[in-house]
């Protein structure tokens, strides 16, 4: 039974109704041509694949921060954070995870705490991989004030295919880490904004994995970690 589990894992609720259209028009394609008809096989099946929400095991302790999405850590630089947040000017240290069409995108709480601010901001649909959408795009931008007191943001911004961005979160909510909040659909990014001080945990070009890797350590002296290609 575990060997199957990591085959067949749940599907978000909200990839049901395009699961559906894709099965619909697939037999339709099929009615006309069998060639047709497998290419709608294909294409049902990967939105099957793009829908997956597999459960993750996450890192519990005072002072981590949780990757909120699957992907490849696309940036890390000091930049300030959305200004519907309210958080000011002063620059802060953004790691940017690019998600593309085959990573999982259901989006997880990065750290225990309660939400202070949860702003939609609409925007273009420019390449998530450009440095300029985190301030041009379509974003959902939630702040965060964690069980210390410290803040970080954690922004979802749609991408040139992405055109939805789903998110449950409302100011006052607690919440918890790893906790799913939300989901972009079809290739987007999100940024976390983390106090200027802090020392990331992973590097540009590393893969993270939603709800598992973390992203930085408060209760840590480790120095920022520098990579390798191999």
């Amino acid at each position: 039974m575990s060997a199957l589990n990591t085959v067949i894992v749940p599907i978000h609720r909200a990839g049901w109704p395009f699961i559906a259209a894709f099965a619909v028009v697939t037999i339709l394609l099929a009615s006309f041509s069998s060639l047709l008809g497998w290419i709608g096989v294909i294409l049902t099946l990967w939105c099957v694949y793009f829908f997956r929400d597999p459960p993750r095991v996450t890192p519990q302790r005072d002072g981590l921060v949780i990757s909120p999405a699957d992907g490849r850590i696309s940036m890390i630089t000091p930049a300030p954070p959305p200004p519907e947040l309210n958080m000011g000017d002063a620059p802060m240290m953004r790691i940017s995870i690019f998600l593309n069409i085959f990573n999982v995108h259901v989006n997880r709480i990065p750290a225990d705490g309660v939400v202070t601010k949860a702003a939609y901001h609409p925007g273009k649909f420019l390449s998530a991989s450009l440095d300029k959408a985190s301030d041009v795009n379509e974003r959902m931008a939630v702040r965060l004030e964690m069980n210390d007191g410290r803040e970080l943001a954690f922004v979802q911004i749609a991408g040139l295919i992405a055109r939805r961005i789903i998110s449950t979160l409302k100011d006052g909510q607690a919440v918890r880490t790893g906790e799913r909040y939300g989901l972009i659909r079809f290739g987007s990014r999100v940024d976390v904004y983390l106090p200027a001080y802090a020392q990331p945990l992973v590097i540009v070009g590393q893969t993270a994995i939603g709800g598992e890797t973390v992203l930085a350590d408060f209760s840590s002296a480790e120095p920022a970690r520098i990579g390798l290609s191999a």
